[in-house]
């Protein structure tokens, strides 16, 4: 069965040890998290790492579920057959992944997101926040009214950490900015709700504001769409987003899951794979805002040295980004 026929079964909601019965797999696995494969952000990030693997003559299988339940079976099938290593993008892997990693002791596990301290598992995160105090310095210094926004998926710390870094960043530009933060929804079906995400942000658009920060995953195209039906502007996140609405996405808080995705296939080809944390942030370039032709004509000299000057301190350590992770008390929210 070809992989796309695969794919679509499973979404469709066809029993995946029925599908994968067929044939074995020996090459690496992505099983990709709420919101598909093309949802322009996250996941698509990851499909754009896997993708650079084959194209260098790599193999991999991959697979979109329809929803939480197909977790740990999905897993589990993919690692019965063999693929190695099975690549899970997004935290809300964990649970599945602490239930059947202990059973498959020869597999290799990369998830991105979240740590799980597994003698089989390699955990890649981020510092989100370093990243987000970039896109909170453009936003503050585009912004002419004084306020912007910030809509995360749902009230979560890894996407806290996104909105404090983002404010963090805006008042270090002016102090007196307001910063406004709504939410999408209430859990993870957030990230797959666009229509509610362009409710939350024409919310924040009618108070004023007229930068906004999506964190919402394949929900915040919602978000860049209100604002640019507005004329106001939009800022991505996690892969480069800023082609989407030329003119009107400011920038894009790129988080590398695709270098991250790549490591974890190419790692295990050549032998380099290694259990244990990986933190990617300015220093490693796991982190950043996006610079391209789409946004040329909205970044002054003035904007990208301001960027410039942030990126040097917070590698030298002459600026501390807060962590909402670590220290739940963000004043700059």
């Amino acid at each position: 069965m070809k992989l796309s026929t695969l794919t679509k079964a499973v979404a469709g909601g066809v029993a995946l040890g029925a599908i994968m019965a067929g044939a074995a797999f020996a090459d690496g696995a992505l099983v990709y998290d709420g919101g598909g494969k093309f949802d322009k952000s996250f996941n698509e990030a990851a499909y754009t790492g896997a993708e650079r693997f084959r194209e260098e003559g790599g193999a991999y299988q991959d697979l979109e579920i329809s929803g939480d339940a197909m977790r740990e079976q999905a897993v589990r099938q993919f690692a019965s057959r063999g693929n190695n290593p099975i690549v899970l993008p997004g935290f809300s892997w964990e649970t599945a992944l602490r239930a059947v990693a202990p059973e498959f002791p020869d597999t290799k596990f990369t998830i991105i997101d979240t740590v799980v301290d597994l003698p089989n598992v390699q955990s890649v995160v981020f510092k989100e926040h370093e990243g987000s105090y970039l896109v909170g310095i453009l936003a503050a210094m585009k912004s002419e009214s004084g306020k912007i926004g910030v809509v995360p998926a749902f009230n979560f710390d890894l996407l806290e950490a996104f909105a404090c870094g983002y404010a963090q960043g805006a008042k270090s530009v002016n102090p007196d900015i307001e910063v406004l933060e709504t939410y999408v929804g209430t859990g993870f079906d957030a990230f797959n709700d666009p229509v509610k995400a362009t409710e939350v942000a024409k919310s924040q658009l009618d108070q004023g504001v007229d930068v906004i920060f999506q964190v919402a995953g394949g929900a915040g195209a919602g978000v860049l769409q209100a604002a640019a039906d507005a004329g106001k502007f939009g800022i991505g996140v996690d892969s480069n987003q800023n082609h989407l609405h030329p003119g009107s996405v400011l920038t894009s808080m790129l988080k590398r899951v695709d270098v991250a995705t790549y490591n974890a296939l190419k790692g295990v080809e050549d032998g380099t794979w290694e259990p244990g944390t990986i933190v990617l942030g300015l220093a490693e370039e796991g982190v950043g805002a996006a610079f391209d032709e789409n946004n040329a004509d909205l970044i002054t000299a003035e904007m990208q040295a301001a960027v410039d000057q942030a990126t040097a301190d917070i590698i030298s350590g002459a600026v501390t980004v807060h962590d909402y992770r670590t220290d739940q008390n963000c004043d700059a929210l």
